[in-house]
């Protein structure tokens, strides 16, 4: 326990806290801006066992406030997961970090959410937190909310216990599309991210070690550069679609291919319509019949690939990302081009 020593001796943790956090499993979910900070912290504090998910790539703009990367991830263009495991395993090597390079979807979400204690909020797209809040609420695990824009920055815990409220209470799918405005737009500062990032982990501490009478409820609301700091009040929504009537909307969700915008970057990424698992080496060796050789690249999670005028970036579970696609119905006609799903 000597490497948690600091945390031992202060009163509210202890080292009957501390074992706890060590019997523990927590899922960060995104590891941008928020999550990196998050998975940093939770792997000083000495949280057993975490699972780093994310579905991007490290590029040069990230470096501005993600700080478990540099410019060599962004060179080599390092699935995140993969850099922050890098990163996290010279910080602590007595804990389990385990990375995920996958897009969350209904599909693999209950698998991915396996033996997991706790998910963080890490990410930047409403879609995928209104599909954890649903699992969360299914199984019974505790999240926490979190985000930031600008130089404003939230967080919320939502432990899915008999009377608390959920994320659908007071955001609506359609609530949340309105207010999407992407930290490419409206930019964002580091040290909003960071702050809200440790608020989230703080909670994340009390929740895991059982600290209860210390929780926050409500949701924490702070805007760094005009110095406001509010607590809002939030009520469970008697007619709430998820916690009320248990409509997983998002978790029943099938179709086909899905395409979305990847949010501060010129990227168009095109989901399967269907679990699949690419095999990479031998696709290379297929477009290298066409291609120049030296525009390919295998790693052990995805495959780069310039075609000229595209960078395109294709992942073992069938996600393709597409740089400089002109529209969404380019990017599935390179997407049935290259896969042929």
């Amino acid at each position: 326990m000597d490497r948690y020593s600091r945390q031992i001796v202060f009163s509210g943790l202890g080292r009957i806290g501390q074992q706890k956090l060590l019997e523990s499993t927590v899922a960060v979910v995104g590891l941008g801006a928020l999550g990196s900070v998050a998975a940093n912290l939770l792997c000083r504090a000495g949280v057993g066992h975490i699972r780093l998910i994310d579905r991007d790539y490290v590029e040069k703009t990230n470096l501005q406030r993600q700080i478990l990367y540099n410019e060599e991830d962004a060179e080599k263009r390092r699935p995140k997961a993969v850099a922050a495991f890098n990163h996290l395993s010279g910080v602590n090597s007595e804990i389990v970090l385990e990375p995920v390079v996958a897009e969350l979807g209904a599909a693999n979400i209950g698998q991915i959410f396996q033996k997991v204690d706790l998910v963080l909020d890490g990410l930047d797209n409403w879609e995928t937190r209104f599909l954890i809040n649903e699992i969360c609420h299914q199984t019974g695990i505790p999240w926490i909310y979190c985000a930031a824009l600008g130089s404003e920055a939230m967080s919320m815990n939502l432990l899915h216990d008999k009377d608390s409220p959920c994320l659908r209470c007071f955001l609506s799918p359609e609530s949340g599309s309105a207010a999407g405005q992407s930290c490419a737009v409206t930019g964002v500062l580091n040290m909003a991210t960071g702050m809200i990032a440790a608020v989230q982990v703080a909670e994340a501490v009390k929740i895991l070690t059982e600290s209860a009478s210390e929780i926050r409820s409500g949701l924490f609301v702070a805007d760094l550069w005009n110095n406001r700091f509010k607590t809002i009040p939030i009520e469970r929504d008697i007619d709430c679609p998820v916690c009320v009537h248990r409509r997983y909307e998002f978790l029943n969700r099938s179709g086909g291919s899905r395409v979305t915008r990847i949010c501060g970057s010129n990227s168009i990424q095109v989901l399967p319509p269907q679990s699949v698992q690419i095999p990479l080496e031998t696709m290379a060796k297929q477009l290298a019949k066409d291609t120049d050789n030296s525009k390919i690249e295998v790693h052990p999670f995805m495959l780069n690939f310039d075609n000229g005028r595209n960078r395109i970036q294709i992942f073992q579970d069938g996600r393709v990302i597409i740089e400089n696609a002109r529209d969404e119905a380019e990017a599935l006609s390179l997407y049935s081009e290259y896969i042929g799903l």
